[in-house]
């Protein structure tokens, strides 16, 4: 972690940064943690992802924290949140309690809002390409990005784009981005982990998604684990690993609510 030097601008520490990075994954996680320092105010971290969306595809590409990338994985399984809509439609969105938010159905808020998180900020930033990112803030506190926080953050998203920009045009050429490749091959067995829950319970989506995020919280064990203990169930010895069901319909068959 770059120190807090006042003396300093933004654009030398990230410039420092570069330099003293072992590779691009090692800066685009160096950009989140130092991203979440700096947003974070009041001496308190923040959790941040860096989202990087190309080929309709999302993916997070740096991160502050296992639960930072915990929480964006959320919204690429539900293909909604406000880290996609800054991204996708190049603009900020804030969300000042979870607890009261709905512009992405219940769902959404639920899952990130279970991992003890109350208030997210996600800002795009400007790559000038074909490919699209946003930072993504969360916080425990709700009410935590005020206007003052959200400006901070806006000047922020700016002056480090030049950067992300050559870092994430490097990352998407390089056959050594490995950050890239762990990323989407998360997102694919979440994905299938998905798809075996709604064939199993007959369910929708996203029921499909709260099944996987309550079992990851309840056991206290990351989504993708999860996701890929029930993919090597059934791809493996075939014995289906038992997760709690979405509740069931009053008039619905009991016997459609359970996995064949």
């Amino acid at each position: 972690m770059l120190p807090a030097d006042s003396t300093s601008t933004t654009i030398d520490r990230i410039q420092n940064l570069i330099l003293e990075s072992a590779d691009f994954e090692d800066f685009l996680n160096e950009l989140a943690r130092f991203s979440a320092h700096q947003m974070a105010g009041d001496g308190d971290d923040a959790l941040c992802g860096i989202t990087l969306l190309r080929e309709r595809k999302a993916l997070t590409i740096g991160w502050s924290s296992d639960a930072a990338r915990e929480v964006d994985e959320i919204q690429y399984s539900l293909a909604q949140g406000p880290c996609l809509t800054a991204a996708e439609e190049d603009r900020e969105v804030h969300v000042p309690d979870l607890l009261e938010e709905n512009r992405w159905g219940p769902d959404y808020a639920t899952a990130v809002a279970s991992h003890g998180l109350r208030s997210v900020l996600s800002l795009p930033f400007n790559l000038e390409g074909e490919a699209k990112a946003a930072l993504n803030l969360y916080s425990e506190a709700p009410y935590k990005f005020d206007e003052r926080a959200a400006d901070r953050a806006r000047g922020y998203t700016r002056e480090v784009s030049q950067a992300l920009r050559l870092a994430i045009r490097f990352a998407l050429h390089a056959d050594s981005a490995k950050n890239l490749r762990a990323a989407m091959e998360s997102r694919t067995v979440i994905d299938i982990a998905v798809g075996i829950v709604m064939a199993q319970s007959r369910c929708s989506q996203e029921d499909a998604v709260r099944v996987l995020t309550e079992a990851s919280s309840n056991r206290n064990v990351k989504l993708r684990d999860i996701a890929k203990s029930l993919v090597d169930s059934v791809d493996g010895a075939g014995t289906l690993t038992h997760f709690e069901e979405p509740a069931q319909d009053p008039g619905q068959d009991p016997g459609r609510s359970r996995a064949g």
